[in-house]
C-alpha cells in the first residue's frame, strides 16, 4: 500500500523551517507515501489543550477480527455512523469490524466503502441506542470552509489529543501537492489513519487522516535517510461527497 514518485522539486515554506531537508542538494529522492497506520509515541497521547477535550467523545477506535497489531482510528459523527480511512478496515471488511468505544465493542455494519488508492474512507454504522447516553444526542459537523494554510487544527484519538496546522501547498512535493494537498505538519505527535482532524476554533471535522508524506533521500557514500514531512488528511469536501444520499452531517 505505498509508491514511489520521483520529484526535483524541493520543499520549502514551513515544511523547511521544520527541519526539513533541501531536495536540491541531494543526488537522489524519491517522495514515499504509506497508510499512516504507525503506532504514536507516547508524547501524542496527552490533552494539548483543555478547550480540545471535548472533541474526545467523538475519537473511536477501530478495530479488526482476529483485532490488528496497531491501533485504528475513527470518528462517531452521529445517528451511529462511524468514519475511518478504507485501509483501517479493508480488505477485511468481511472479518466484522468491531468500533470500540469507552471500552465496549460494537459491531459495525459497512455502509459505504471506499479504497487506499481512490477515496480512502469508508462509513459503517453501529447500534445506536447502544451507545452511551453522552453520544446518542451529538452529531459532529462536517467543516463547511476548506482548510487554509496555517489555521491551527487538532487532531483527536480515544487516548488524547493533539495541536497542529495545516501546510501551504509550496511545503509539499509538487508532483503530490495536487492530489495530497491537504495536509499538517507534527507528524510524530498527531494521530494516525483514521483519526479526525478538527478545527481548532469551531471544532467541526475537517478531514480523516489517511496517510504520511516522506522523503527518501541519498548521496553517494551516505545510507539512504527518509523523512517524514506531512500526513494527507481527505477534505471534509470530499466527506460530503462521499457519503450516501440521506446521510448529512
Amino acid at each position: 500500500m505505498a509508491f514511489f514518485l520521483r520529484s526535483r522539486s524541493s520543499s520549502s515554506g514551513v515544511a523547511r523551517r521544520r527541519g526539513t531537508p533541501k531536495l536540491g542538494a541531494l543526488v537522489r529522492a524519491a517522495i514515499f507515501l504509506s497508510a499512516a497506520i504507525l503506532s504514536l509515541p507516547q508524547s501524542a497521547v496527552a490533552v494539548s489543550n483543555v478547550q480540545d477535550a471535548p472533541l474526545l467523545d467523538y475519537a473511536v477506535h477501530i478495530n479488526r477480527t482476529p483485532q490488528q497489531p496497531w491501533p485504528g482510528y475513527g470518528v462517531y459523527l452521529g445517528s451511529g455512523y462511524v468514519l475511518t480511512a478504507a485501509h483501517v478496515t479493508s480488505p477485511f471488511v468481511a472479518a466484522k469490524p468491531v468500533v470500540v468505544i469507552d471500552g465496549k465493542q460494537f459491531p459495525a455494519r459497512l455502509v459505504r466503502e471506499g479504497s487506499f488508492k481512490g477515496v480512502d474512507l469508508t462509513l459503517m454504522a453501529i447500534d445506536q441506542a447502544q451507545l452511551p447516553l453522552r453520544l446518542r444526542m451529538r452529531r459532529m459537523p462536517l467543516c463547511i470552509t476548506p482548510p487554509t494554510p496555517g489555521e491551527y487544527v487538532v487532531v483527536a484519538i480515544p487516548e488524547g489529543t493533539a495541536r497542529s496546522r495545516v501546510l501551504p501547498p509550496s511545503a509539499l512535493p509538487a508532483n503530490v501537492r495536487n492530489r495530497f494537498g491537504t495536509a499538517i505538519g507534527d507528524v510524530a505527535t498527531t494521530g494516525n489513519s483514521g483519526s479526525g482532524v478538527f478545527d481548532a476554533y469551531q471544532q467541526c471535522l475537517l478531514g480523516i487522516i489517511s496517510r504520511k508524506i516522506s522523503v527518501r533521500m541519498s548521496r553517494p557514500g551516505v545510507p539512504v535517510r527518509q523523512f517524514d514531512i506531512a500526513k494527507y488528511f481527505v477534505p471534509a469536501a470530499d466527506i460530503k461527497a462521499f457519503l450516501p444520499p440521506g446521510v448529512t452531517f
